[in-house]
């Protein structure tokens, strides 16, 4: 999985999976809360647009793989004798929705940002994961983050084709460039962190 395919402007500094690897207690942690927040986020789009046929079939097995996720990086914790502890903040996110959140009426134009918002998300990600699944010793791990790459490449196309079902494709595809230019700087400027995933 290639940054050009996931449509990412910037690269994770290559030096984070070496700190990653020297904290992966606080990497597992981080990670359980966000497959979490990814479960719940879908849950809160599934409320929020009932009304969306598509979205609501799409997204309701995304909620199932999320929390599968969760799940799983619970029992990886669990192997380590690594208790999960408290939800972090996220500041990555947290900065992705106070740079991209905007003032509109129109309902179609909000879905059509909260959508994007997950798949910046599930795209990045996935780089991570690859990063990991890629260069960390630990046999076990490369394997799980191989396989969790994968389904997080499929949930960030999922964001995108929903996006493009509700909206015309080109709206989409300039947006997404806005979001892609936001994050890139937002990735820019954060400090690196090796005990978090973003």
């Amino acid at each position: 999985m290639s940054l050009t395919t996931l449509g990412l402007e910037l690269p994770t500094d290559p030096r984070w999976v070496d700190i990653a690897q020297m904290n992966i207690g606080d990497i597992l942690i981080d990670h359980a809360w966000c497959e979490q927040k990814a479960a719940s986020s879908c849950i809160s789009l599934i409320v929020m647009y009932t009304d969306k046929t598509t979205l609501v079939e799409m997204l309701t097995p995304i909620v199932a793989e999320e929390w599968g996720h969760f799940q799983r990086v619970l029992k990886e914790l669990r192997k380590r004798n690594i208790a999960l502890g408290r939800q972090r903040k996220d500041l990555y996110v947290n900065e992705l929705r106070v740079r991209l959140r905007r003032s509109t009426s129109d309902q179609h134009e909000q879905m059509m940002d909260n959508l994007l918002i997950n798949a910046l998300i599930e795209a990045r990600s996935c780089e991570r994961f690859k990063l990991l699944a890629t260069h960390i010793a630990d046999d076990s791990l490369r394997r799980f983050y191989h396989e969790l790459m994968v389904s997080e490449a499929g949930h960030y196309r999922a964001f995108i084709e929903l996006a493009e079902t509700y909206l015309p494709a080109e709206r989409v595809r300039s947006r997404w460039k806005e979001f892609l230019s936001v994050e890139a700087d937002i990735i820019a400027n954060m400090a690196l962190r090796g005990d978090r995933m973003h």
